[in-house]
């Protein structure tokens, strides 16, 4: 309870954070106090700091931290480009987002005899941000920047994001660059580390290089003429590297991603699905091939480093994958150990199946958690032995530690008079590793609130979706092509009596025989939308005689040994 005078200026509706005064007791509630204001909740950019709060994100730079942020310089200083490899003449570019401000990497392909010379220059953030500065402590206190559909809280200050340490064109950048010979095959026959000196000839987009190497648009290709051979040398190594993926049966989950639009008041006009194109592709193997290489360098020098790994799934959750996939007609292999490859053959089934999306999200639940930790145990996703994060400095503090590791070993240093020691690096795996968690619980909460936001005004609208989970007390469904989620309530299936199949995922009544099951296509109308709880309320949309549309799209049958498994997001 809040009582009357600790409100403060607080008015109804208004988003606010309270104290406690009092701690609950068996016979009364806690009582608190209004010690901040964070605004209306329909304010813009609400949801964002609602977020930030919640789960504690750090936001606000130390004194301490401004104060060496002052000292930065705007261009890179003439004493700090000695004793680097000058590539200040090779076309190196930087692909990324149309809306990206801070750019980690940048790309260049040359053909050589056996295959390609492959370039992935890096930003040198460990030149800037040195262990034990203000800088360092509050680059770790975050851990990693969280990108919010309207906002980003960045975990270096703009003077070095999006600033000195960026690979913006045309102008001198220090960076960190893993220089690879890439076979015909797809393999990395060599490859090396070295400190550089850069000028990235171009800002490109993903939407640009796919409209340069994949629609083969004219003017797009005019304009970037100069380029052009670099590009094209590129998307050939990008190939490579895609058949070496697959012939290590690393999986490749492909599901798409939701993009918001917002109008110029700040609300959400339009939410829509997009998916990869080859220009992101490349830029992953890209990134892919050079973080191998950086653990493989940091093994070989015996130092203690962060590897990023994904241990293999539990074999629990692999038990009620195989009976899910089961419903569907689709076979997961039977063997003691089961490989990267078995997954990828269940994606290959359901490639092109309606309920592919849903097949991928389920099968991507079911696998474990990747982590940070010094103890190598490789990467059972990408079906690699050891892999590492190298490549986005700017935004993840695991890679600048990797950063300082390889810069020591190629200044000679060994394990003895390195700055961390295996138990250091066991207490920032673990901090990296929740930081993301939390970066990425928050973000989804914000998701969820614009999703519900936009939905607001929507109510007695009808849209198709897909059944995504069924419970004895209704079913989840996802609108399709949105990614908004919500709850159809058994009570609004009508006055037949439901019963829940647990082992065939369905819903059946007990009268009537309609039956409801998961991956159908069902159409729903908006019944509610509550923006405290950020859950949405759907029903079945009624058609002529009374009857509901409700489409399957298996193309196997039923198995009566299936559990029931609800795909919570």
């Amino acid at each position: 309870a809040i009582p009357p005078d600790k409100t403060g200026s607080a008015e109804p509706g208004q988003i606010v954070i309270a104290g406690i005064l009092e701690q609950p007791t068996r016979h009364s509630q806690p009582v608190g106090e209004i010690t901040r204001i964070l605004g209306d909740d329909t304010q813009p950019g609400i949801e964002t700091d609602i977020a930030i709060n919640a789960h504690g994100l750090p936001h606000a730079w130390p004194k301490k931290l401004r104060a060496q942020v002052a000292d930065i310089p705007s261009r890179v200083a003439a004493a700090d480009k000695h004793g680097r490899i000058d590539l200040r003449e090779v076309p190196l570019v930087t692909i990324d987002g149309a809306d990206a401000r801070d750019f980690d990497d940048a790309v260049y392909c040359e053909r050589s005899e056996s295959g390609w010379r492959l370039l992935v220059a890096i930003a040198d953030v460990s030149h800037y941000v040195a262990k034990g500065t203000p800088l360092d402590a509050e680059a770790r206190n975050r851990g990693t920047s969280v990108y919010f559909p309207t906002r980003v809280i960045p975990m270096l200050p703009e003077a070095l994001s999006n600033g000195l340490c960026s690979l913006k064109p045309k102008v001198d950048r220090l960076c960190m660059v893993c220089e690879m010979r890439v076979s015909a095959q797809g393999k990395v026959a060599a490859a090396r580390f070295y400190a550089a000196l850069m000028r990235s000839a171009a800002r490109l987009t993903y939407t640009e290089v796919a409209k340069i190497l994949v629609e083969k648009e004219t003017e797009i290709r005019t304009k970037y003429n100069e380029l052009l051979p670099h590009l094209e040398n590129l998307h050939d190594t990008f190939r490579a590297l895609a058949k070496a993926r697959a012939r290590r049966g690393a999986i490749d989950f492909d599901m798409p991603d939701v993009r918001m639009e917002f109008d110029s008041n700040g609300r959400v006009a339009a939410i829509h699905e997009y998916r990869r194109n080859d220009a992101h592709r490349l830029i992953e193997e890209c990134m892919i091939a050079a973080n191998v290489q950086a653990a493989k360098f940091l093994r070989e020098h015996k130092l203690p480093t962060l590897f990023r790994v994904h241990d293999q799934p539990d074999a629990d959750r692999v038990d009620n994958l195989r009976l899910f996939l089961g419903t569907l007609g689709l076979k997961l292999a039977r063997r003691e150990t089961l490989e990267p490859k078995d997954f990828s053959a269940v994606l290959k089934q359901a490639a092109g199946r309606p309920d592919e999306a849903l097949i991928e999200t389920v099968t991507l639940r079911s696998m474990a958690q990747a982590v940070y930790q010094p103890k190598n145990i490789g990467h059972f996703g990408l079906a690699l032995p050891a892999y590492a994060h190298f490549t986005s400095p700017i935004r993840r503090y695991p890679d600048l530690l990797v950063h300082r590791g390889i810069c020591h070993a190629l200044n000679g240093g060994s394990a003895r008079n390195f700055a961390y020691g295996h138990k250091d690096m066991e207490r920032l795996g673990q901090e990296c590793s929740m930081k993301e968690r939390r970066a990425d619980e928050a973000t989804r909460e914000a998701l969820d609130w614009l999703k519900c936001e936009f939905m607001q005004d929507k109510v007695g609208e009808a849209f198709d979706s897909i059944i995504t989970g069924v419970t004895d007390f209704g079913l989840f469904v996802a609108l399709k092509g949105m990614q908004i989620e919500g709850l159809v309530h058994v009570t609004s299936l009508g006055a037949d009596y439901y019963r829940h199949d647990a082992a065939s995922h369905r819903l059946i009544g007990e009268r009537g025989g309609r039956e409801y099951r998961l991956t159908d296509s069902l159409r729903v109308r908006v019944l509610r939308v509550g923006m405290e709880d950020r859950k949405i309320d759907f029903e079945p949309v009624e058609e002529a005689g009374g009857k509901r549309r409700s489409e399957g799209s298996r193309s196997g049958g039923l198995s009566k040994n299936a559990v029931s498994r609800q795909p919570g997001r």
